[in-house]
């Protein structure tokens, strides 16, 4: 057996298995596939080594008995040298013939955290303020999600909806894509070729309208850039959006039963804005905490170990991505990247994510922060009732007890930061 430094905590280390180990492993691979394979004159599983051998080759029991083998071989690496790896290693065969198996096993190690300094960083936190500006946005939001949509009498108005048919034409001929029926067109939502929504406002239901634009010269479709259009429309309908009342009927849909006129009503909404936004400031807070802590550290990453939580975000993002209806093709097609251009993009903020938590390990270790059954579980059963599950569906969440006093242990080490 032989070890090799690679690289700073990326190790190879060779581990050959010959002799009566490697025969008994050959032993069990023939009593495994004469099972399976039929040899003329003999029942299955009936068939005599010799005769298998000579009729499959004594190399056709190699790759299952090397197989067998793996763990034994990885678990004789990890004790010789007393490595202890933070990623799947990678094996390479580096000898298979009927004298035995020579495996290459490539260990990657925790790496070494030195930081010079976590605590007094000088870094201020700031405090959640909320504008009158940002409760009068935040409402009409709300009453725009609310509103009513209905039909109106006489012309139409920027903001109000038309519901159109039209048909495009350049040079007198009609043109691919530019007609539809029955279309429904937010005026001065910005959606349709600059101008186009303009000539529409003032026009009333049944109205006949030429539309006369020029297509910018950025326009995705090559044949149209810079093209003067003209589209007949017919307008079939003007909508108009009917905001609702601020009043009790309002309070009850929104699920605020307690709240009792507009002056609560505004208050609450202050509250919810402030809350939001202190949220926001805490994780910016916190991850220029560790970024200046992060400044102050010196620790080699390997890079599979970024690799790997590349991969794990990748999953990750694809995960969110299916929750909107999308998988990584459809995101690759829209957006003109591949795996290996999102991986590149990745890359980063994988780096960062892997800093941190070795930054955390480490002062959880210089700290000496411990945390008990009694206080994992305690913080399980607060989240069970914040978020109305059982304790057990949290612990299980979080991939059992162990794992949750892991996180509970770096939260502390961010509040010990933080001071």
């Amino acid at each position: 057996m032989a070890k090799e430094e690679k690289s700073k905590n990326v190790f190879e280390v060779e581990v050959e298995i010959k002799g009566k180990e490697w025969e008994e492993a050959l032993d069990k691979a023939f009593e495994k596939k004469v099972k399976t394979v039929k040899v003329d004159g003999f029942r299955p599983g009936k068939c005599p080594r010799d005769i298998f051998e000579k009729k499959f080759g004594k190399e056709s029991l190699f790759i299952d008995a090397a197989d067998s083998l793996i763990q034994v071989a990885y678990g004789k690496a990890l004790k010789k040298d007393k490595l202890v790896p933070i990623i799947e290693p990678k094996l390479d065969v580096k000898e298979l013939n009927e004298k035995g198996v020579t495996f290459i096993f490539t260990i990657t190690t925790k790496p070494e955290v030195k930081i010079s300094k976590y605590k007094e960083l000088g870094i201020k936190k700031e405090k959640a303020t909320v504008k009158k500006e940002e409760i009068d946005n935040e409402i009409n939001t709300i009453l725009e999600r609310y509103s009513d949509v209905i039909v109106k009498d006489g012309k139409s108005a920027k903001g109000d909806i038309v519901i159109i048919d039209f048909e495009g034409f350049v040079d007198g001929k009609a043109f691919e894509g530019g007609k539809a029926e029955n279309y429904e067109l937010t005026l001065g939502s910005n959606s349709f070729i600059p101008g186009f929504e303009d000539q529409l406002i003032g026009k009333k239901a049944e109205d006949k309208v030429d539309v006369k634009v020029t297509f910018p010269e950025d326009y995705h479709a090559e044949e149209l850039k810079g093209k003067e259009a003209l589209f007949k429309v017919v307008v079939h309908e003007v909508k108009v959006k009917e905001a609702p009342k601020i009043d009790k009927d309002l309070f009850l849909d929104l699920g605020m039963n307690d709240v009792k006129d507009e002056k609560e009503f505004r208050d609450l909404i202050k509250k919810q804005l402030e809350v939001s936004k202190q949220n926001e400031i805490d994780i910016k807070y916190e991850n220029e905490v560790l970024e200046k802590v992060r400044s102050n550290t010196k620790v080699d990453i390997p890079e599979d170990l970024i690799h790997e939580e590349v991969h794990r975000m990748m999953h990750e993002y694809e995960e969110n991505l299916k929750m909107q209806g999308i998988t990584l093709d459809m995101f690759y097609q829209f957006t003109g990247s591949n795996e290996a251009a999102l991986h590149d993009q990745m890359h980063e903020e994988a780096e960062k994510r892997v800093a941190y938590r070795f930054i955390l390990e480490e002062i959880v270790k210089l700290e000496n922060i411990k945390i008990t059954d009694k206080e994992a579980n305690e913080e399980a059963e607060k989240l069970a009732k914040q978020y109305n599950v059982k304790k057990d569906d949290i612990i299980l969440d979080y991939g059992g007890i162990e794992i949750l006093k892991l996180d509970l242990q770096f939260k502390k080490a961010l509040e010990i930061m933080k001071n």
